[in-house]
């Protein structure tokens, strides 16, 4: 709940888009930094009105196309949660700004080891998928810590299919995150928070010149919470360099790198007797406390070179390596006894390991065919991908039922020994083509076009067996829209794109999946205002997806394919600055997501975790008080029921949280911060995977912060 602004209200200076697009992964990067670290002169096209630093709204996005075209003018719903908007609800963490936006649910996050989360119904594979991308490469891969965002500068929610130019991705749609740039002028500044049950969090932000042509930046945080569950604590490191060489005026190189580790235990949530949920108090833990933490260290490097041919051709080439891993034991629910209150459980040892190593180079330009204005990209990309999983495990027998009463809880129990269980290694490979053009037909016409073909060669080794299986899929996947101008404040728009996917892991039997594909269709309307400090979009979508994975009934630990699943539904969002001293963002969802064909599940089962309906509302009202400046916000925040496992016979109930938030600046450099959330301490459940693994949502929780600059 940080504002980077003495007075938004002042008149802001003009941003030019050739600032957005300068040094940046993903051409278009925050404007505040921008103007420090432009290097490319592309032909300059004014924008008056809102400060893409400080606004809601945010006028551009260049992660939907990796082109220099306005977000305002793609064929796709988009909604970007800038600094602004992270800093007021004083988010540090990625599922701090979910609520935020329409068609978002929260999916198994095991244990609450990692992000996991649905867009328009479709979760795809958390380790394995393209759910996530950071500064427009692969972000979750692997084995992910839930994401800190001390580093971020906003967050890209690219709804719909982004397979044509991203690959291995959802057809519901793609995040990125893009993260803080270096500056060639010095700032400085650190916060402290504080609040309940035993949270500490020390954040450091800090940038300036090291040269004439050297700018560096380091973001630094560390946290340790002790949570309102039982037993379960939490503790972080998080340490975020990037450098930025401007080596001429035409040629640019960033790095950017990442340092986490992440401590706190596996925590499987309650259960649900008999289908009722709120007999085990939401504090209750299940596990074993002399089990210790899991352990989390993620660590990720990015360098990027962006060479301004003239002022209407750029190259840009890049690499990512990314290195994650997973260590820990765990005490898991497996079962409820006829008593319904003795619960068995399962003792589990992990190592897992991943890395991944990414490139891309591609090219784009501006030129005309006549009346046609075309703006090109043409590139491939490639990745090397390696996920090794070992783990231990060890069933509850009649003779060591290793068990605990739910309602009487006894802890320290003998733990079992666990025994080998899995033992395997996926090497993944994918070279991917892909060419799209944007092409202004006169002043209200814009159609994009895009192509993009990937092949993959995949091995998986189960270590155990000796067993080697391999397939190299291989497919096109295209994309098409067009969007209407009629004005220069509104928009409509139609799109349709498929997807292709590799499902990584094997079934029961030992078999490779077939791959996952899609087709996405989707239409809206879009508002921006004269000024550029509010926008809003309303889309609807119809999508069918093949082949998906879903838990194996017959088998535990084990998936199926599912067959065929559709999602359908309409989106609204909004965001801006309403008057000159409120600001707003508000967002609902009506999501249909169900199976429609399958060999297990009935038609018409609908996906676990995805409410049919979800909206929210924030509002923030700032102005002048005394010698400084006062801020006062409150949010609702409403998810419908869900399925609460595969086969749709338990249900999550719907439930509505309010958040209240006040902040006072001192001085330009001082501000204190106080958020509620949760304010009248309900009880609510955030996702499910099984009766036996359900998530509660946080207690109330009060924090306090403190903001300096120097």
């Amino acid at each position: 709940m940080n504002p980077t602004q003495t007075n938004y209200l002042t008149t802001l200076p003009s941003v030019s888009l050739a600032m957005l697009a300068a040094a940046a992964a993903v051409p278009s990067a925050e404007a505040q930094n921008s103007a420090t670290n432009q290097t490319t002169k592309l032909p300059t096209v004014v924008v008056t009105g809102a400060n893409p630093a400080t606004s809601y709204h945010q006028p551009d996005s260049g992660a939907a196309t990796r082109l220099d075209v306005p977000a305002f003018e793609v064929p796709t719903a988009q909604k970007v949660i800038g600094r602004q908007l992270l800093n007021d609800v004083t988010a540090t963490r990625l599922d701090d700004a979910l609520d935020y936006v329409s068609g978002i649910s929260r999916q198994n996050s095991f244990g609450g080891l990692w992000d996991n989360f649905a867009i328009r119904g479709l979760a795809g594979n958390e380790n394995t998928g393209m759910t996530m991308l950071r500064n427009g490469f692969g972000g979750n891969r692997g084995f992910n810590a839930p994401r800190d965002v001390a580093n971020v500068e906003r967050i890209e929610f690219l709804k719909g299919t982004a397979a044509a130019l991203y690959g291995n991705s959802e057809p519901g749609g793609t995040l990125n995150l893009v993260t803080k740039r270096p500056k060639f002028t010095e700032e400085h500044q650190a916060r402290v928070l504080g609040g309940s049950f035993g949270r500490v969090r020390g954040e450091i932000d800090t940038t300036g010149p090291l040269g004439e042509s050297v700018a560096y930046r380091l973001n630094a945080a560390g946290e340790d919470s002790s949570g309102f569950r039982d037993f379960v604590t939490s503790r972080r490191y998080f340490v975020a360099p990037a450098m930025t060489w401007k080596v001429s005026d035409q040629t640019t190189v960033e790095y950017d790198g990442e340092w986490l580790r992440h401590e706190a235990p596996l925590d499987r949530g309650v259960i649900a007797i008999n289908g009722q949920l709120g007999l085990v108090p939401r504090e209750r833990f299940l596990g074993e406390p002399g089990d210790g933490v899991v352990t989390l260290q993620n660590q990720t490097h990015q360098v990027v070179v962006q060479h301004q041919v003239n002022e209407n051709w750029r190259a840009r080439a890049g690499l990512s390596f990314r290195y994650n891993t997973l260590e820990g034991f765990s005490t898991e629910a497996t079962a409820l006894q006829a008593d319904n209150r003795t619960l068995t459980r399962q003792r589990r040892y992990r190592d897992y390991y991943s890395h991944d190593t990414a490139f891309q180079t591609d090219v784009t330009g501006k030129f005309e065919t006549g009346p046609l204005k075309h703006d090109l990209l043409a590139g491939v990309e490639g990745y090397y991908f390696m996920l090794d999983q070992f783990m231990l495990r060890r069933n509850p027998t009649a003779l060591a039922p290793y068990a605990i009463d739910v309602f009487n809880p006894v802890y320290g129990q003998a733990p079992l020994n666990p025994a080998a269980n899995t033992d395997t290694r996926e090497d993944t490979t994918d070279i991917g083509l892909y060419l799209h053009d944007q092409v202004a037909v006169g002043e209200h016409w814009r159609v994009l076009a895009g192509l993009r073909f990937d092949q993959f060669d995949q091995r998986i080794r189960n270590l155990r067996t000796a067993v080697t299986t391999q397939q190299q899929p291989g497919q096109v996947v295209p994309r098409v829209g067009v969007t209407w101008l009629p004005t220069q404040q509104w928009a409509a728009y139609t799109s349709y794109g498929t997807s292709f996917r590799p499902n990584f892991g094997t079934d029961f039997a030992g078999r490779p999946f077939d791959p996952e594909q899609g087709d996405a269709w989707e239409a809206g309307i879009k508002f921006e205002s004269k000024d550029k400090r509010m926008g809003a979009t309303l889309s609807v979508f119809h999508i069918t997806k093949e082949n998906v994975l879903t838990s194996d009934p017959a088998n535990a630990g084990f998936s199926v394919q599912t067959g065929e699943v559709r999602s359908r539904g309409v989106e609204f969002d909004f965001l801006g600055q309403v008057t000159d001293q409120v600001r707003v963002v508000a967002s609902a969802a009506w999501t249909d997501a169900e199976v429609t064909r399958d060999n297990t599940l009935a038609a018409g089962t609908r996906l676990l975790n995805v409410p049919e309906w979800n909206a929210n509302a924030l509002a923030i009202w700032e102005d002048s008080v005394g010698s400084g400046r006062l801020g006062l916000g409150s949010g609702v925040t409403y998810v419908g029921g869900r399925s609460g496992v595969a086969n749709d016979a338990f249900s999550l109930p719907a439930y509505t949280t309010l958040k209240l938030l006040a902040y006072y600046r001192f001085t330009p450099n001082v501000m204190a911060t106080l958020d509620v959330e949760n304010v009248l301490d309900r009880t609510y459940y955030e996702s499910s995977f099984s009766q036996m693994w359900v998530r509660p949502g946080d207690a109330r929780a009060i924090t306090v912060g403190l903001q300096v600059r120097f």
